[in-house]
């Protein structure tokens, strides 16, 4: 279980003296419980439970073709360095006589994305979220994300973007089906 508020902004109010800022600046005296609430924000993934999030929010449909919900908006924190990564999700999914409930799949994304995270893991948890919830034929995930880590600090390249992709059943299976998926979410760009 997370830490309360008030002790998490003790630790920020260390961080800040110890950066040899002074807490107690007007300017930052309210800082400590404001980044705490922040954090906790940004971490609330923590808290949630894929079962609760889909809330029964799945239908039978006799639908078994590809169904694709693009440009999903993900923000998520690197776990190496906590700053910040910014991005889209891609997700297609082949029913097998469910469908989702379609907002149940940002909640999903931003389940996982509240969370200490690298992308790589973050494009597997959802597809394999997803591949659970819905008994798919197959489940498609693409991320395409810029990474804070390496444009604010390290390298600085401020133009750079990471994609990563995870492919389950007939998406891993068939050559078709994944350049079906790949062809859709690349158009009107």
């Amino acid at each position: 279980m997370s830490l309360p508020v008030e002790d998490l902004a003790e630790h920020f109010r260390a961080i800040i003296d110890g950066l040899g800022e002074d807490p107690d600046r007007e300017g930052l005296q309210d800082t400590p419980t404001r980044a705490a609430k922040a954090m906790k924000f940004l971490t609330q993934g923590y808290e949630q439970d894929l079962a609760e999030l889909v809330n029964n929010a799945v239908f039978e449909s006799a639908m078994d073709e590809m169904v694709v919900i693009q440009d999903i908006e993900l923000y998520s924190m690197c776990e190496h360095h906590m700053l910040p990564f910014i991005g889209k999700c891609h997700i297609a999914y082949l029913p097998q006589g469910r469908v989702l409930g379609l907002s149940k799949f940002a909640r999903v994304v931003d389940m996982y994305a509240r969370r200490l995270q690298i992308q790589e893991n973050l494009t597997r948890e959802i597809a394999e979220a997803i591949e659970n919830v819905t008994g798919a034929k197959g489940v498609a995930v693409v991320i395409e994300a810029q990474h804070m880590c390496m444009m604010m600090r390290g390298v600085e390249k401020q133009n750079s973007r990471m994609k990563t992709s995870m492919m389950l059943g007939q998406f891993r299976k068939s050559q078709a089906t994944r350049t079906e998926f790949l062809n859709l979410i690349s158009n009107n760009r």
